[in-house]
């Protein structure tokens, strides 16, 4: 019994990790840290109880359900649970409705995982990620808005017209080095510096190569939200940040084997985040939604999917086209009904 306890909480633990791809307890405890540094900085300790019992709800539920192994012990169905967790009491307000909600929602992104791993990973060898999390964050926010004992704290629904445009001059370089740590730590949720800190540091202690390619996730995306204009308020919470490093890590280093050319695809997909998470910011707010790490899963859904096989979709000659003829018009093929 004890040995399965012990199993338990390093599969537990490992779960927090996978959140960055790390199949490391050591850096589960960190990112635990990071979450109650956070939360004693702030005096708000819901969302790391949230993602407590998220991730242990959903390592429960995967063995309940029994799922893989090898799966399970890997964490693999732990990192939606955690995310999950913590996602819920960050945009809902603390009531007992709340935590049946986090147990409900913890329980069913094992299922998603489950569900996920069958069809687009078992089908396409697309890797489900976070996708798991947004999907069941999405439902769980926006069913929230239902439940009168469920009340949505997080911002207002507004239109794209609500945007404000114009170029901000560039945050200080303290400020700037704060932005770098938060894009990081907001994987998590969390909008605090030293969070952001631990966070990284327990990405380093498992992986070299994960830790400089999140490093520079969180520049590329300074660097490019910025000097494009983004919200500065936005920008300085590490909203823009923290999808672009998911990316750079996964793109980079976890998906794709590292050489020259997959540092150069890993960049564009890392810039490409950065303008998916405007888009998406803007798509999903009249919904009263976040867009949680959807602009990450999109782009790397995108970008991991052609994998080697990097060459347009099979399609017909141009010369086969509907097209005017010499004179000016259609050929007499094209005129004839399909």
């Amino acid at each position: 019994m004890a040995a399965q306890n012990s199993n338990f909480v390093t599969a537990s633990l490992k779960g927090a990790s996978q959140v960055f791809f790390m199949e490391n307890p050591l850096t589960g405890i960190l990112f635990f840290v990071a979450m109650a540094y956070a939360s004693y900085a702030s005096g708000v300790w819901a969302t790391t109880i949230g993602a407590a019992v998220g991730v242990v709800v959903a390592t429960l539920t995967a063995r309940l359900l029994d799922c893989d192994e090898k799966s399970v012990a890997s964490g693999l169905y732990g990192f939606n649970g955690i995310l999950v967790g913590a996602a819920l009491p960050t945009f809902i307000a603390v009531s007992p409705q709340l935590w049946v909600y986090v147990v409900v929602g913890a329980a069913a992104s094992t299922v998603v995982t489950a569900a996920f791993g069958a069809t687009l990973t078992g089908r396409w060898g697309i890797p489900g990620s976070t996708g798991p999390f947004v999907l069941t964050g999405w439902l769980m926010v926006a069913g929230a808005y239902s439940f009168g004992g469920l009340h949505v704290t997080g911002d207002a629904p507004r239109l794209a017209t609500d945007y404000v445009q114009g170029l901000a001059p560039v945050p200080a370089p303290l400020e700037l080095v704060q932005i770098f740590f938060r894009n990081i730590g907001q994987v998590y949720l969390l909008g605090n510096t030293i969070s952001g800190v631990l966070v990284l540091a327990g990405i380093f202690i498992a992986s070299i190569p994960a830790g400089i390619a999140t490093a520079a996730g969180s520049i590329i995306a300074t660097v490019v939200a910025i000097g494009m204009g983004a919200d500065p308020a936005a920008v300085s919470q590490g909203l823009y940040g923290f999808s672009p490093v998911l990316t750079a890590l996964a793109v980079g280093v976890v998906f794709l084997q590292p050489s020259v050319k997959v540092a150069l695809y890993a960049l564009l997909a890392t810039v490409t985040t950065v303008f998916v998470q405007g888009a998406l910011d803007v798509i999903v707010a009249p919904a009263g939604v976040p867009s949680f790490t959807a602009p990450y899963v999109l782009t790397m859904y995108l970008f991991v999917a052609p994998k080697k096989l990097m060459a347009p979709h099979p399609h017909k000659p141009v010369s086969d086209h509907m097209m005017a003829g010499d004179d000016g018009a259609a050929p007499a093929s094209a005129a004839k009904p399909a």
